[in-house]
Parts: structure tokens; C-alpha cells; sequence
């Protein structure tokens, strides 16, 4: 059994299905519009980009690559500093490079440049309030440049990931605590200005981002099109789904938010269950790998990216099901989405690459 977890294919098999399944889908999005007509090519060279990226970074020293992990990050902050001024809006949000065949988030490159730095910062340094001061102004500085475009999704994702490096680093838990009573401080604030001056909360945080936040606050008691169809379709399901070329019910949004309804409409309960069970295989073949890894910026790095991975696959499906406010968290490899799928191509990539290092201790 546990050459089976330890095994590659425990990561690549599943992940091949995902991108199969991925492709249909896409292949049956051109029936709900004439915008998606592309998004089956578009999407395969995602791909055939993506495994380039695994190829060529997992031959890479993963010393290496953290070594100069301050200036991925300071480049990713550049491009978010020059999103704000020459990007492309899309639903009012200024957040994409228009690159001709596609556009490029470089919210979605920070992900990937902050668990780097932040990951080679903390195994560097002695686990005091320096250090965490240091990881909050260093997540704070993309946070609110990512706010000013505005992207709610992103933001969570620092919050996260930097939460996840100091809790597995050795840093006292009383700071934990102190820093846990100062964010229920703020929402506490935030909660009173919502009730009493709501005016006086938009011209703090802008327009935008308040009815963003509004949305997350009220999702359980306003309707969404988007999540009323949604619901009708996964409901509605059979075992096998209608197939390709048939779609059952036209859903928002369906190649990227919700392609997971789209997906158990187009080839049913079955595909959902598969889906669920390739996720599954490689959250454990990740977090098997963490547990027998003994280098510590290695660890961090990994136990960041597993983080993430998993809160966007639950986030995701849970937004199919009505459980979770919709905040624009695409599914991992199985939505359409060019930055988002050839970043996490390259988190593989890396991961790969510290893997290849003698670093594990098998029990």
C-alpha cells in the first residue's frame, strides 16, 4: 500500500483523467454560447504548456528555484502594480494582461511567488514577532494591490497560504492567538459599520469590493441564476449524463465557476463521483509526501500548496451545491482558465522537483 501512495502514477493517473474530463466539457461548452467556441483548443494548449512547465521545472534544483524566490515575488508585485494601470476590465475588474490568445492574472503568478518566498523566509529565520510581522507586510503588500483591482478570491488565497506557513513553522502559538483577536476585532467593526453606517463602510473599502463582500454576507438569502441553475441540473442528473453534443440546461458561467454542475449534467452522477476520487488521490499522494519530507522550506513550501489546492477544490464544489458564497474560485485543472491551470502546472513542476531532492524519511 505504501508503494502505491509513494507512486508518481498516484498523482499523474488522476490528474490525466481531470484533464480528459476537462476537455469534454469544454468540447460541449461551445453549445451554451458562441464565446466558448475556442475554449477546447484554448484549453488544450493550456495543457500541452503545462506538462512543458513540469517537464522543464522539475529538472531545476529546488534549492535553486527558492533562492531567487525574493524576486519571483518582487516581479509578481511589478505586474500587479502594472495590472492596475494597462490591464484588461472584466466584470468590473481590472485584472488581466490582454496577451492576444489569451489573458494573463498575475494574481494567479503571486500564489505561486508568495508561497516561494515566504516559505524560503520563514525556514531562514528565528520564529519570533519579526518574522511574523515580516509575512504579514509581505502578504499584506499583493493582498491590497489585488484588492484595488478588486479580486475577492485571490486575497483569500494569500490570507491562507500565509497562514498555513506560520502555523507549521515553530512560532508560539499564544501569537496565533493574539493575532486571532485582532482579525475578530476588525470583523467586529466591520459587522457594526455594516449594521449602523453602511456609507461610512463603502467610502472605506470602495464600492466594489463592499458589494463583493455583501454578496459573501447575503448568498443564503438572495437568489443567483447562476446557482438556481446549477442546482437544477446536478438534481436533475442521471447516472450517465446527456453526453457530448447535448447539454440539459444552460448555466452561467459553466466552463469556469460552475463547471462542476456543467460536468455532472453533461456525463452524470458517474463522471462526479470519478472527479471526486481523482481529487482525492492526489490530496494523498500530496499529503503523503509531506509527511515523509524532513527539510523544512521544502515542507512549508508543500503543506502552502496543498492548502490552497484543497480550500479551491472545496470552495469550488461547494459553490456548485449552494454551500458556499460565489466568489469566482475556479476548480483546479478542470475549469477553463489559462493563468490559473499553467500556475498550478508549475506548482507541480516544483513539487516534482523537491521530490527529486533526498529528503524523506520513510517510516
Amino acid at each position: 500500500m505504501k508503494k502505491i501512495i509513494n507512486s508518481k502514477l498516484m498523482l499523474f493517473v488522476p490528474l490525466l483523467i481531470i484533464m480528459i474530463i476537462s476537455l469534454f466539457n469544454m468540447q460541449n461548452a461551445k453549445l451554451l454560447s458562441s464565446l466558448y467556441d475556442n475554449h477546447l483548443i484554448k484549453q488544450t494548449i493550456f495543457f500541452i504548456i503545462g506538462i512543458f512547465l513540469i517537464l522543464l521545472i522539475k529538472r531545476i534544483n529546488i534549492d535553486t528555484i527558492l533562492k531567487y524566490s525574493k524576486y519571483y515575488y518582487l516581479l509578481s508585485i511589478i505586474l500587479l502594480i502594472l495590472v492596475l494601470f494597462i490591464g484588461k476590465e472584466t466584470n468590473g475588474a481590472k485584472a488581466w494582461f490582454n496577451l492576444g490568445f489569451f489573458s494573463f492574472q498575475p494574481s494567479e503568478l503571486t500564489k505561486l511567488t508568495l508561497i516561494l518566498y515566504l516559505s524560503d523566509l520563514v525556514s531562514k529565520n528565528k520564529p519570533d514577532i519579526k518574522l511574523i510581522l515580516k509575512v504579514i507586510i509581505i502578504t499584506l503588500i499583493p493582498s491590497i494591490l489585488v484588492f484595488l483591482e478588486p479580486d475577492t478570491g485571490a486575497i483569500i488565497f494569500y490570507l491562507l497560504s500565509a497562514i498555513t506557513i506560520l502555523f507549521f513553522a515553530p512560532i508560539k502559538r499564544y501569537w496565533f492567538i493574539i493575532l486571532g483577536i485582532i482579525f475578530l476585532i476588525f470583523i467586529a467593526l466591520f459587522i457594526i459599520l455594516y449594521i449602523y453606517n453602511k456609507d461610512l463602510l463603502i467610502n472605506l473599502i470602495g464600492t466594489s469590493f463592499f458589494y463583493r463582500v455583501e454578496r459573501l454576507i447575503t448568498f443564503q438569502t438572495e437568489s443567483s441564476y447562476q446557482l438556481e441553475n446549477a442546482l437544477i441540473v446536478i438534481g436533475s442528473a442521471t447516472f450517465f449524463g446527456t453526453g457530448l453534443h447535448k447539454i440539459s440546461l444552460y448555466i452561467p458561467e459553466a466552463p469556469t465557476d460552475f463547471i462542476f454542475a456543467f460536468n455532472i449534467g453533461n456525463f452524470g452522477i458517474i463522471s462526479g463521483i470519478i472527479i471526486l476520487l481523482s481529487y482525492l488521490l492526489i490530496d494523498i499522494f500530496l499529503l503523503n509526501k509531506f509527511f515523509i519530507i524532513k527539510e523544512k522550506k521544502i515542507k512549508l513550501v508543500l503543506i502552502s500548496f496543498i492548502s490552497i489546492f484543497v480550500f479551491q477544490q472545496i470552495i469550488n464544489i461547494g459553490m456548485n451545491l449552494g454551500l458556499v458564497p460565489i466568489i469566482g474560485i475556479p476548480l483546479p485543472f478542470l475549469s477553463y482558465g489559462g493563468s490559473t491551470i499553467i500556475i498550478y502546472f508549475a506548482f507541480l513542476g516544483i513539487i516534482l522537483s523537491l521530490l527529486n531532492k533526498k529528503s524523506f524519511k520513510y517510516h
